[in-house]
């Protein structure tokens, strides 16, 4: 009875909406036991350091990512650009074995290529050469484990401004054995990254504290929104794929993000356990130079219009400011 108080008194009528929505998924979901699945998908491996080359500090990073993944049994999907990797011409060798940790770990990595090139302003030629040189530590340190490279993840989410450009590259990724690995709930992690390392090198610990709070509380309402967009698109909650980055911010905070995630009712699966999910079936036929949810470019291929797109959640002014 509070709750149903408490919403007819929120003036804003999107607002009242979604939290409506959201209260009753929650809501059944609990009444049928129905478990919420994700699969947690981190771009950028083996770490974003944001310049700072030390190979301590890198460690330290990835390999509490790792922990907090491993305690939280977390069966996460890391993509890898191996220019990261290398020193010159040679690949540093701690960099290597941060890989293999993270496969002893029970943990799946995938191509994220060798540089981070934007596919809207190169040919696909170039991509696909770019593609083909980040794969290959990656190859030798799988192999070692006897496992294969299958996801690749289009870095900026830029999948091809054209269905002609779109196309050719999911003809070549097929050729070569790739599936490609969507992302349902997108985010700006990285602003609340940067943020946090700037606020790090100052030794701003309380900066450092509100960041890492508003950064669960705005991942927490970015899962809700992708959650009411994918009942509006299907008529139910889909299995989700969430992107975030291999930062400081996430080696720190990535046991409080999947706690808010199981306070919610999810479970953590792979990508091939998320992808079984029917709506990754759904036809995409509408191209943009966007980098977006992948419940987006179904929505737009739909004829979604402006107003279902409304309610999508901002990182809060001062982050942006950083950006």
């Amino acid at each position: 009875m509070e709750i149903i108080v408490f919403l007819r008194k929120i003036k804003n009528k999107n607002l009242m909406k979604g939290l409506t929505i959201t209260l009753l998924l929650m809501i059944s979901a609990l009444a049928s036991g129905q478990k919420r699945q994700v699969c947690f998908s981190i771009d950028d491996l083996p770490v974003v350091s944001y310049g700072i080359n030390d190979s301590n500090y890198q460690k330290q990073i990835f390999n509490n990512i790792v922990k907090s993944l491993v305690n939280n049994r977390v069966p996460a999907i890391g993509f890898v650009n191996e220019g990261k990797m290398h020193n010159g011409k040679v690949v540093a060798r701690y960099q290597k074995e941060l890989l293999k940790s993270w496969i002893k770990g029970g943990l799946e990595l995938g191509n994220h290529t060798y540089s981070h090139p934007d596919y809207n302003k190169i040919s696909c030629m170039e991509y696909a050469d770019n593609l083909l040189k980040g794969e290959k530590v990656l190859k030798e340190v799988l192999s070692e484990s006897g496992k294969n490279i299958k996801y690749f993840r289009h870095p900026f989410l830029h999948v091809g401004d054209t269905k002609s450009k779109a196309d050719s590259l999911d003809s070549f990724l097929k050729e070569h054995g790739y599936s490609v690995a969507p992302v349902t709930i997108d985010n700006e992690d990285y602003l609340f990254a940067l943020a946090y390392k700037r606020a790090s090198v100052d030794n701003d610990t309380m900066l450092m504290n509100r960041i890492g709070r508003d950064y669960i509380d705005y991942m927490e309402k970015k899962l809700h929104f992708y959650e009411r967009q994918s009942v509006a698109l299907f008529g139910r909650e889909i299995t989700q794929v969430l992107l975030i980055h291999a930062s400081l911010l996430n080696s720190v905070y990535l046991d409080a993000l999947a706690s808010m995630y199981m306070r919610n009712g999810y479970e953590f699966v792979d990508m091939d356990t998320a992808l079984r999910d029917e709506a990754y079936n759904q036809e995409v036929t509408c191209y943009g130079k966007w980098g977006i949810s992948w419940i987006d470019r179904w929505a737009i291929s739909m004829g979604k219009k402006g107003e279902f797109f409304v309610g999508d959640i901002e990182s809060p002014d001062y982050m942006r400011s950083e950006k």
